[in-house]
């Protein structure tokens, strides 16, 4: 399956993208042998519109757009479902052995995503409660991700 993330808002170079280009990098490598690709990073820049719902509309189609056919969604998203990182690997290898080719997991932007897309998102979760800026949340799924194929393949870097 490939894997692919989309992003309201671009990383700028340092020590944030740094540290996302490292865990995608572990992932990339990692998860082919489990059945898992990175496929692509999606930046798009956030919406200027006067209005919190006007930009999240129009951040909502630059995702639809970017969404491969037939792929799975999943949102980041604070009001989402909880999970632990056990939980998270055992989503993502849920949805792998689904028979899809490509899923999505999108970050929005300040104002969060458009309720749009939560009808056509096949998971809604959170990072926990807290907010998070995007710099920080694409370092967080970005290690998740990496963690999630080492839970899934049973190297020791997941430890309890």
């Amino acid at each position: 399956m490939r894997v692919g993330l989309f992003a309201v808002g671009r990383l700028k170079a340092g020590p944030e993208k740094d540290l996302a280009a490292r865990y995608l990098d572990r992932f990339s490598k990692a998860g082919p042998a489990i059945g898992l690709e990175l496929s692509r990073v999606t930046e798009v820049p956030e919406s200027r519109a006067s209005s919190a719902e006007t930009r999240k509309r129009e951040e909502a189609v630059l995702l639809e757009k970017s969404l491969p056919d037939a792929s799975l969604l999943i949102l980041l998203d604070e009001r989402g479902k909880a999970l632990d990182s056990e939980g998270f690997a055992s989503l993502i290898g849920s949805l792998r052995d689904s028979g899809k080719r490509d899923m999505v997991l999108a970050i929005g932007g300040a104002d969060g995503l458009d309720p749009s897309l939560h009808g056509k998102a096949d998971a809604v979760i959170c990072l926990g409660k807290m907010t998070w800026p995007h710099q920080l949340v694409r370092i967080l799924i970005a290690e998740q991700l990496y963690r999630a194929v080492t839970i899934l393949s049973g190297h020791p870097y997941h430890r309890v």
